[in-house]
């Protein structure tokens, strides 16, 4: 029974207690100090007595060990005892009590600052890792989880791998763990991606307590870098593709101020090429400002859903005047309920229709386009969009700079065509903001199909 001392111990105890006096009472008897018969019932009670002192002694302590090891194991509060306390007892008891309460109000302390560590840690805009003296990641707040795309179960999966394997990181990890200094290191991320990082590495002395011994804190830089390439960019483009309509422009207008100021014919043809060449600017210009707003975003992932048929059909109404133009034919082979999440309808929509725009201006005249929309199992579960024309097709060498900005297999017939060699470079950086696949197949004489693959729902 709880709180029952062992029978031996008593037995013990009790002869440590009666021993001494029993043993003085047979030396007063054998001196004939005292007559047997007194003697023999004094040590009997004597006996007694001891037994049940150290059963009431032993029976206080252990009920005081058990209410301690309840108190230890629970909230702190000490049980009363079942049975009353010897003075002595009682007073180790409400000190035990008091060591417990104290105990139990820390512990609570302890763990209200540690949920409020973890509650900030969580909530900390910069990613943050915690590594293990293996390297191994252990925690990640949340704004590394969606950074790299990884769950609070699966720590050392997909993105988070690449990182730590990255050699910059490496170095700057091993030396933090043999100087115990602090280390700052940029790096750059190329997939699936890229992203330019801040690292800093910080050791942990002494280690947390689920064995964490390095923090890695991150700062991404990607938007920013993004916005300087972008500005160098449209510079670099806008100076060197507008040069020529606005040369041409400013060549009609000198015409027309000249020569031309009377000739009602002239006048009215170079209005017509002055009215192409500056729609030509005005989409040079569109498609420069899409594509740099496209790749200031392309390192965050969408976060809403798309149902690729319903756009791709939408996308192929609005063909009808080009198909017109070319008199073309558009085969439709949507499957519907094609759902793609993470995505961003708006953009999926621009993917559609840029293709079928190239697919129908560089086909061939009165021929005829596939639209394709399927779910698929390869490369991995998700939805294949596919366009496929029946054109010229494009020599093998070239198919790896399609997706280039202003590269052009045929430079005056896609301007004929009214390109602006862009349409690609955005179908690219759309899909990778996706984290999808773009495929391009053709053959020279045969055609081509460009397919872009992204994850599913």
């Amino acid at each position: 029974m709880p709180g029952r001392p062992d029978t031996r111990r008593v037995l013990a105890a009790a002869c440590l207690i009666g021993g001494p006096p029993s043993a003085v009472l047979l030396v007063l008897s054998g001196l004939d100090f005292l007559a047997p018969g007194p003697a023999a019932l004094a040590i009997v009670a004597c006996g007694v007595a001891a037994l049940g002192v150290a059963r009431l002694w032993l029976g206080n302590l252990a009920a005081l060990s058990q209410a301690v090891a309840r108190a230890a194991a629970g909230d702190g509060r000490l049980p009363e005892p079942s049975s009353p306390l010897l003075p002595a007892v009682a007073e180790v008891a409400d000190g035990v009590a008091r060591l417990a309460r104290t105990l139990a109000e820390r512990g609570g302390q302890v763990d209200r600052l540690t949920r409020a560590d973890a509650a900030i840690v969580e909530a900390l805009p910069d990613p943050l890792l915690v590594l293990s003296a293996d390297r191994s990641p252990l925690r990640a707040n949340a704004a590394a989880r969606t950074l790299f795309g990884a769950t609070p179960g699966n720590m050392a999966g997909g993105e988070i791998a690449s990182l730590l394997r990255h050699p910059i990181l490496a170095e700057a990890v091993d030396r933090a763990l043999a100087t115990g200094a602090i280390q700052r290191v940029d790096l750059v991320l190329p997939l699936p991606v890229a992203r330019d990082l801040v690292a800093q590495v910080t050791p942990l002395d002494p280690p947390l307590a689920d064995g964490g011994r390095l923090m890695v804190l991150l700062a991404d830089r990607s938007h920013e870098r993004a916005v300087e390439q972008m500005r160098a960019d449209f510079v670099t483009n806008a100076s060197h593709e507008l040069r020529t309509p606005l040369a041409s422009l400013l060549g009609f207008i000198e015409t027309l101020r000249g020569p031309a100021e009377d000739d009602a014919v002239a006048r009215k043809r170079f209005l017509g090429i002055m009215a192409e060449q500056a729609e030509r600017m005005r989409r040079l210009i569109d498609d420069l400002l899409g594509l740099s707003r496209i790749e200031l975003s392309e390192h965050q992932p969408p976060s809403g859903e798309a149902d690729i048929g319903a756009i791709a059909e939408a996308e192929a109404d609005a063909m009808a005047p080009i198909l017109t133009s070319r008199r073309a034919r558009l085969l439709r082979e949507v499957t519907p309920g094609c759902i793609a999440r993470p995505a961003d309808p708006e953009q999926i929509a621009q993917v559609v229709r840029n293709l079928l725009e190239n697919a129908i201006r560089h086909g061939r005249e009165g021929g005829q386009t596939v639209l394709r929309v399927e779910t698929v199992q390869n490369p991995k579960p998700g939805v294949m969009l596919s366009v496929a024309d029946d054109g010229p097709g494009i020599a093998r060498e070239h198919i790896p700079r399609l997706t280039e900005r202003f590269y052009r297999v045929d430079s005056g017939r896609s301007r004929a065509a009214g390109g602006t060699g862009l349409g690609l470079a955005i179908v690219k950086h759309i899909v990778n903001r996706h984290r999808g696949q773009l495929l391009i197949e053709s053959d020279v004489g045969s055609g081509a199909v460009f397919r872009v693959w992204l994850p599913a729902a």
